[in-house]
C-alpha cells in the first residue's frame, strides 16, 4: 500500500506527536499519530489500521492507477450520471437596482416567451426525461419571480412528464427574495419547488445601500420577513456578496438572524462570496462559490474569517469536497431567455460562447471550451486536483480574453486549505 497522491498533511501544534491528514479526493480528515504514518510509509501497518486508511482514501494499492482513475473520473461521470441540471434564465428584468448588478446596462424587460418555454419543455423531455434522467432546474433572472406564472406552467408540465416516466423532477430558484412570499411558495411546492437562494448583503445599513428597490427604498426588511415565512417550507439558502471594505461587518448580519429566530436549523446553507466586478468582467455573484481563484491577500483573509464566523454560530456552509466546473459535465446547461444554450451563466454576455439553442440542439464545444485541459502530468500529480480540475474557465476568459489553459488554484489553496480543514474539524459533527 502507498500514500495517496491526493493528500495533504498538516502539523498539530496542540497535539504533539500527531498529524492532521486531509484527502482532497474523498474529503476525509483524520488525526493520526506520526508513528502510524511512518508505519504506513514503511509498509508495516496493523491490518485494522490499514483497512481504515484505505477506506478513507489515504492509502491506495497503486499510485499510478490512482492517477489514471482520476484522469477518467469526469468521463465516467458523464457516461453514467443520471441527473440533468439546467439553469433557466427567465428574464432580464428586476425590481431591485443593485449597485453591482451583474447584468449592468444589459438589464432590460426581456422575458422568456411562451414559444421558448414550449421548446424548453420539449428539449428536456427528449434529452433527459425520455432517457430516465432526474431533472433539476434552477430558475434565475433578472428576478425569476417576475415570471412566476410561466415558471408554474413549465414546472407543472415537466413534473407530469417525469412522473409518467417514473423519474424525479424538482426545481430551485435564485431570487432576490422580495417576491418570495409564503403564498407563492405554497403555490410552487406542489409543482416541484425544493429550495431557493436569497441574498442579504450584510446587515441592514449595508444591504440597503447595495440592494435597494428601483424606487430607492431599502429591501432588507421585506426579504427578512419573507425568509421567516418560508424557511420551514423549503430548503432556503442565504448568500451575501462582500467587498474589501465591508466584509468585517457581516457577522452583525449573522447575529441579527439569530436574534430574529432565523436559526441554523431553519437555513439549509449560508455562504458569503466576494463582489469582484460588474457585468462583463467578473463572475456572476450567484454562481462563483467554488469557482473563483483570486489570490489577493485580503480575499484569502476574508474567506477564512467569514467562514469561521458562519460556522462558529452553527450555520451550515459548503464543505471542502471534490468539485469540478459545470462546463465539464455534459448534462449541466444554461438556457438563456431567448433559448440560447451556454455552459456557464457567466458566458451569456460573451460573443462566441453559445453552444447551440433549444431548437437546433447542442453543438460540439470541446475545442471552444478547452475541455480536459487539466489532463496534464503537472495537474494529475498535484494534490489539489480533485478540488480544482483546472479551475474556473471564466477566470481564464477574463484574464486572457479567451478560454484556454488553466486557472490554477494552487496559490489560493496553499493559503487557505489548512485553515478551512481545521474549521471543519472544529465545527462539523
Amino acid at each position: 500500500m502507498h500514500l495517496s497522491r491526493y493528500l495533504k498533511i498538516y502539523s498539530c501544534p496542540d497535539r504533539p506527536g500527531n498529524l492532521l491528514l486531509y484527502s482532497t479526493r474523498r474529503g476525509a480528515t483524520i488525526l493520526l499519530p506520526e508513528s502510524i504514518l511512518r508505519a504506513a510509509e514503511e509498509g508495516r501497518l496493523a491490518p485494522a489500521d490499514q483497512e481504515t486508511l484505505v477506506r478513507l482514501g489515504f492509502l491506495v494499492p497503486d499510485p499510478a492507477a490512482e492517477q489514471e482513475e482520476l484522469r477518467g473520473l469526469l468521463d465516467g461521470a458523464n457516461r453514467h450520471r443520471k441527473i440533468f441540471n439546467a439553469i433557466v434564465v427567465m428574464n432580464l428584468d428586476c425590481n431591485l437596482a443593485c449597485t453591482y448588478c451583474y447584468e449592468g446596462q444589459r438589464k432590460e424587460k426581456r422575458y422568456l416567451s411562451d414559444e421558448t418555454a414550449e421548446l424548453l419543455v420539449t428539449f428536456i423531455e427528449e434529452r433527459a426525461i425520455s432517457q430516465g434522467k432526474e431533472v433539476i432546474l434552477t430558475f434565475h433572472g433578472g428576478e425569476p419571480l417576475l415570471s412566476r406564472e410561466l415558471i408554474g406552467e413549465i414546472s407543472g408540465r415537466l413534473k407530469a412528464a417525469a412522473e409518467a416516466k417514473g423519474v424525479a423532477f424538482g426545481f430551485n430558484m435564485i431570487t432576490n427574495g422580495t417576491l418570495l412570499t409564503r403564498k407563492v411558495v405554497e403555490e410552487l411546492v406542489p409543482l416541484g419547488l425544493k429550495g431557493a437562494k436569497v441574498t442579504l448583503d450584510g446587515p441592514k445599513d449595508i444591504h440597503d445601500r447595495f440592494r435597494p428597490f428601483v424606487s430607492g427604498k431599502g429591501s432588507f426588511d421585506l426579504i427578512v420577513s419573507n425568509v421567516k415565512e418560508v424557511c420551514e417550507l423549503i430548503k432556503l439558502q442565504i448568500g451575501g456578496n462582500f467587498s474589501r471594505d465591508n466584509y468585517r461587518e457581516f457577522p452583525r448580519l449573522l447575529d441579527f438572524l439569530l436574534e430574529e429566530g432565523i436559526t441554523p436549523d431553519k437555513i439549509h446553507r449560508l455562504q458569503f462570496v466576494p463582489i469582484t466586478g460588474t457585468a462583463g468582467d467578473a463572475m456572476h455573484p450567484d454562481f462563483n462559490d467554488g469557482c473563483l481563484s483570486v489570490n489577493e491577500p485580503w480575499l484569502i483573509e476574508a474567506t477564512i474569517f467569514l467562514r469561521e464566523e458562519i460556522m462558529r454560530r452553527g450555520f451550515s456552509t459548503p464543505p471542502i469536497v471534490m468539485s469540478a466546473c459545470m462546463v465539464e459535465f455534459a448534462d449541466d446547461l444554461v438556457v438563456n431567455h431567448d433559448g440560447a444554450l451556454f455552459k456557464c451563466p457567466a458566458f451569456i454576455n460573451w460573443q462566441g460562447l453559445s453552444i447551440g439553442d433549444l431548437r437546433s440542439g447542442i453543438t460540439d464545444y470541446r475545442a471552444s471550451h478547452d475541455l480536459d485541459a487539466w489532463k496534464t502530468d503537472e495537474c494529475l500529480e498535484c494534490a489539489y486536483l480533485p478540488l480544482c480540475f483546472g479551475g474556473c474557465k471564466f477566470m481564464q476568459l477574463v484574464r486572457d480574453g479567451k478560454i484556454g489553459g488553466l486557472d490554477c488554484k494552487k496559490p489560493y489553496l496553499d493559503a487557505t486549505l489548512e485553515a478551512l480543514v481545521r474549521q471543519d474539524v472544529q465545527y462539523r459533527k
